[in-house]
């Protein structure tokens, strides 16, 4: 029997000064696509939420941070995911067990690793900056189909 779940996350990291947060939001989105099960194999996810500092930023005129400085960056979504007999607290393992493998890859050992929390539904909607940046899951690749030929 198939388990669908909508889970609220808050994902937290350092990361480098110079990141962008738009290819950091997709870089959390793409880990979620494919979540790890037990056995080697994978369950879909979709990710969909905001992507923002935490802190404030340099202010104006100030000079660039150092290129070792890091910033606290962070997502604020929902996470949905299906497969059998999972547990919103499975759910959530996946996608920390996808995603920090993905940070570390992408931006290196900062220190430690990305926090993946569960966290309530309202806290996302209250607590997301109007200014985050969205990011989203992108749709799975279109399969082609086949063409038949039409004779006459």
């Amino acid at each position: 029997m198939l388990s669908a779940h909508i889970v609220p996350l808050l994902i937290t990291t350092d990361l480098p000064a110079q990141a962008e947060l738009t290819e950091f939001g997709e870089l959390l989105a793409g880990a979620v696509r494919a979540l790890p099960a037990g056995g080697g194999t994978t369950f879909p996810g979709h990710l969909h939420g905001g992507v923002f500092w935490l802190g404030r930023p340099a202010p104006p005129g100030a000079p660039p941070p150092a290129a070792e400085e890091l910033r606290f960056a962070a997502l604020l979504g929902f996470l949905s995911a299906a497969g059998p007999g999972l547990t919103a607290r499975e759910v959530a393992a996946a996608a920390r067990a996808a995603i920090v493998p993905a940070v570390t890859a992408r931006y290196g050992d900062l220190g430690g690793p990305p926090a993946v929390i569960t966290i309530r539904a309202d806290d996302v909607r209250e607590r997301t900056p109007d200014d985050a940046i969205r990011v989203a899951t992108p749709p799975p690749e279109a399969q082609e189909q086949p063409t038949a030929a039409i004779t006459v």
